[in-house]
């Protein structure tokens, strides 16, 4: 056991802190109506993140609510940094045992973009130093670095000279929900399945069906939406090791949430031609505390039919990364959107696909498109309206 040296009395306590809240490229339009419904106003919009003011109440909601966004930091410092030798200089000027106790772990997770700072994991290692430097000198003690579990994890963004030190509220990313423990080749992360449903706008009062589940991700976080349940109930946070956590006041938030949670009253389908694939999907459904709301059936998808007349279909079709696939996909595709025009009239459907020509293939004009990213994988989600005969027709009647 370390000494207790009474540390932290300070800005974490403040009741207004600075945030910054980080979500997927794309899902920059839903996350800031996230926001916006947890009460956040006078938000400025960064690149693929919102910076705002906010109090501890507000922190633990976005922390426990928010869909589509991946982590909310909360800011330390900012400066101006020109070399390895300032970035060291200006980091120790930290008062880092206001966020960080000699007894605890730490990790640091660095990004850096420009032409002064070129490897994240150096400028990271000079932080460091300047932390466990400064606490040597204090207490002749320093805390450890854990990069797996730490007590405190530090945010460490640097954009040419631009430097951003910052604690990290949640831990580990968001879209870690903590259901998802089995999964079956490139999944779709929990965030973006989330922002693809809020894209579409879809209620959680349509019927849904996820036509090719994978490990369930859509379905699961469509019930999780349709029951109006915290996607991050069942997780530990960040903010749970600092020294101002309030447990009355998460307690009493995490009860309110809780106490709001509904039934579902719509159908939500999960498909998939893999029985293994269902297997998981289930297994992962049952996690979530929702496997008895969800109906999983093994289908083709080209044998496949609707659920309801007029619905929501989600689409995560393979998109073919490996050569041999890649070269099946056109054709894949193009049947695919043959049984959706024939069987699924009526459908607003909604396809996210990392192959683009391949997407062509389906022969559907889509009504929207946007540009996302599943890890590594530029994909895009496209929305579309499947009319019955042919879409000039339809748009000349409803005008």
């Amino acid at each position: 056991m370390g000494r207790n040296y009474g540390l932290r009395s300070s800005s974490l306590y403040l009741r207004s802190m600075r945030c910054i809240a980080k979500t997927l490229y794309g899902l920059e339009p839903v996350a800031e109506q996230e926001l916006k419904a947890f009460g956040i106003q006078n938000m400025q919009r960064m690149n693929r993140a919102f910076a705002f003011d906010c109090d501890l109440e507000q922190l633990y909601r976005i922390n426990l609510g928010a869909r589509s966004i991946l982590r909310v930091l909360v800011k330390v410092s900012s400066f101006k940094a020109h070399n390895d030798r300032h970035l060291y200089s200006q980091a120790s000027k930290v008062n880092w045992e206001k966020y960080l106790g000699v007894e605890q772990s730490f990790a640091i997770d660095a990004t850096v973009n420009g032409k002064r700072f070129r490897h994240s994991r150096y400028a990271a290692l000079k932080v460091k130093d300047a932390i466990v430097d400064q606490f040597r000198k204090k207490f002749d003690q320093r805390p450890n670095v854990n990069t797996d579990a730490p007590d405190v994890r530090i945010n460490l963004h640097i954009s040419e000279t631009d430097v951003t030190l910052s604690i990290d509220s949640s831990g580990e990313s968001l879209e870690k929900r903590g259901y998802r423990t089995e999964s079956n080749a490139a999944p779709m992360s929990e965030c973006l399945a989330a922002g693809m449903l809020l894209l579409s706008g879809w209620d959680g009062k349509n019927p849904l069906l996820d036509a090719m589940t994978g490990s369930g991700t859509l379905a699961i976080e469509a019930a999780l939406l349709a029951s109006n349940t915290p996607p991050s109930l069942h997780r530990p946070f960040g903010f749970q090791s600092w020294d101002n956590y309030d447990k009355a006041l998460f307690n009493r938030i995490e009860l309110e949430l809780r106490n709001g949670i509904t039934e579902i009253t719509t159908r939500i389908v999960a498909r998939d031609a893999d029985i293994d694939a269902i297997r998981i999907a289930k297994r992962n459904a049952r996690r979530a505390g929702l496997v008895d709301q969800i109906t999983f059936e093994q289908k083709d998808f080209l044998q496949s039919e609707p659920i309801a007349e007029k619905g929501f279909v989600f689409m995560n079709p393979p998109y073919g990364e490996r050569l041999e696939e890649d070269e099946q996909m056109p054709e894949f595709y193009g049947e695919v959107g043959r049984h959706l025009k024939h069987q699924f009239v009526g459908t607003q459907l909604w396809v996210i696909s990392g192959n683009l020509p391949a997407l062509k293939r389906l022969g559907l004009k889509p009504d929207h498109r946007h540009k996302v990213f599943n890890g590594a994988i530029e994909c895009r989600i496209n929305g579309y309206t499947l009319f019955a005969g042919k879409r000039i027709d339809q748009l000349n009647q409803d005008a």
